[in-house]
């Protein structure tokens, strides 16, 4: 009975090993059926051929050779060429103002009338005090004269003549005072009209008809600014003086210069005054331009923005600024080939002008550049030329530029600066 029952054990353990084999080997077979499915199905499908990338729209420009203007540029302020504030030189009243605030008055034009009427009654006091003396000194003199003949004759005696020439002698002295006292008065009757000093606009009118005037007051009648011509003053780095000198001794600098807000209309002049000191605090030097400013564009406090002109650069390869980029390795461009394809090229880059740089080496005259939708490029990339003026793609930055300045103390040489 027990080996009965060992034996069935011993087979129930077989069948149920034998039974895991089969399930086993089951999976395999279906797992490796459907490997095989999805092969075959993968075998019966066309390879994809590889999409070709569209053509990048981009704004080119054209590198071109010119003359460059080598700049300084700074911030201006524009002062009168010459500011007189008009004072009287008596006391009086007030009696007309002969101009309107704003008015532009010549040299010589009357400004101001004061009463006049103190200053004639001082004018006929003084000749009536020269008509009495001058009367006593004539009938002095004749005295003297009477009195000469009788000390010879022995009549009289010299204490006696000396007396009589004496006192003709005081009055001629009165007299030439009187005449004096004279001319002061016609002085001071002048000033009672204040003429123009200069020609230019004038200011706020700060004393009216009936005020009072006090002689030399701390505070003018009204100011005078001349501001044709004018000057517009403005500040370097000390450094480029050197420049300023050198170019300067050549000729007259040419000084432009643009109001905010209408910096479209550039006003030209020409450098008048270079400081004979630099500024301590500041480590700058002072210049002025003289402008003839014939429309009256500038204004006496004005900010403007300056750009002097200190050389030319001949044959210079220039390349529109927004071509440029800048990349770990410095600046570069896309320069657009024949084939419409573009190379991305490292550039070395100089001074701006307006909106253009010059290229100091990478670039030849001719050559086509990417000037917008440089961010969706890479080098090779197939390019379509768009109109200017189409609308960019967002993002795009142009690379910093430059001011058209010197390199303190020098310019690069080449033989076609002027």
């Amino acid at each position: 009975m027990k080996n009965q029952n060992k034996r069935n054990k011993t087979l129930f353990a077989l069948n149920r090993r034998t039974a895991d084999i089969v399930k086993r080997v089951s999976h395999g077979i279906f797992l490796a059926g459907l490997v095989t499915i999805f092969l075959a199905g993968c075998s019966g499908k066309k390879a994809e051929q590889p999409k070709m990338m569209p053509a990048v729209p981009v704004t080119v420009g054209v590198v071109s050779q010119k003359t460059v203007p080598v700049q300084l540029r700074a911030i201006g302020n524009v002062e009168a060429f010459s500011t007189v504030g008009i004072k009287a030189q008596i006391n009086g009243t007030l009696a007309k103002a002969h101009f309107t605030e704003g008015q532009d008055v010549k040299k010589g034009s009357l400004l101001f009338t004061i009463d006049p009427r103190p200053f004639e009654a001082a004018l006929r006091q003084a000749e009536a005090a020269l008509a009495r003396d001058r009367a006593q000194f004539e009938n002095a003199k004749k005295d003297a004269a009477r009195y000469a003949d009788l000390v010879k004759k022995g009549y009289v005696s010299q204490e006696q003549y000396e007396q009589f020439r004496t006192n003709a002698e005081a009055l001629e002295s009165v007299v030439q005072a009187d005449m004096a006292q004279i001319e002061t008065a016609k002085i001071q009757l002048g000033y009672c009209s204040v003429y123009a000093p200069i020609s230019g606009r004038t200011g706020s009118l700060l004393l009216h008809e009936g005020n009072l005037v006090k002689a030399n007051a701390d505070t003018p009648m009204v100011v005078i600014n001349q501001i044709q011509p004018i000057y517009i003053s403005f500040s370097v780095p000390e450094q480029y003086l050197l420049d300023i000198k050198k170019y300067s001794s050549a000729g007259k600098l040419k000084v432009e210069v643009a109001v905010p807000g209408d910096e479209a209309h550039q006003v030209e002049g020409e450098l008048s005054f270079v400081d004979n000191t630099v500024d301590i605090a500041t480590g700058t030097i002072k210049l002025k331009g003289t402008f003839a400013n014939t429309d009256k564009r500038l204004w006496p406090g004005q900010f403007t923005n300056v750009s002097m002109t200190l050389t030319s650069l001949r044959d210079a390869v220039a390349v529109p600024t927004q071509a440029l980029q800048t990349g770990q390795e410095g600046q570069y461009v896309f320069v657009v080939k024949q084939d419409n394809t573009v190379e991305q090229r490292k550039v070395a880059a100089g001074i701006s002008f307006a909106d253009e740089t010059v290229v100091e080496k990478g670039l030849a005259p001719g050559e086509q550049v990417v000037t917008d939708g440089q961010m969706r490029l890479m080098p090779g990339a197939k390019v379509a030329v768009r109109q200017p003026g189409q609308q960019a793609p967002a993002g795009q930055a142009a690379a910093p530029q430059k001011d058209n300045v010197l390199s303190p103390g020098a310019v690069p040489a080449q033989k076609g600066s002027d």
